[in-house]
């Protein structure tokens, strides 16, 4: 098991909202291993769970960091951090 963290900014111009979330956290849930996600210095919360990551309130060019705990960490943390990354609002 492997443990590895990663710091990303927010790139949905329209911030972390249902849509981009879903996508995001389904993602996290299809990992098939325990990944959180943390606004900031703030507590992380499962970011398999769709409420979790709405209520984390992220907008565009927030910093968060994920933490994946076991199987392929950084292939895992490649996939979140593109999912998080990417501008889901762009036309």
């Amino acid at each position: 098991m492997s443990l590895a963290t990663r710091t990303v900014r927010i790139g949905s111009s329209h911030g972390l909202h249902a849509r981009p979330a879903k996508l995001f956290a389904q993602a996290a849930k299809d990992a098939g291993v325990p990944v959180t996600i943390a606004k900031d210095s703030g507590a992380a919360t499962n970011a398999a769970s769709i409420l979790g990551v709405i209520s984390l309130g992220l907008d565009y060019g927030d910093y968060v960091t994920l933490t994946v705990d076991g199987g392929d960490a950084e292939a895992i943390l490649d996939r979140l951090a593109d999912l998080l990354t990417t501008d889901h609002d762009a036309a």
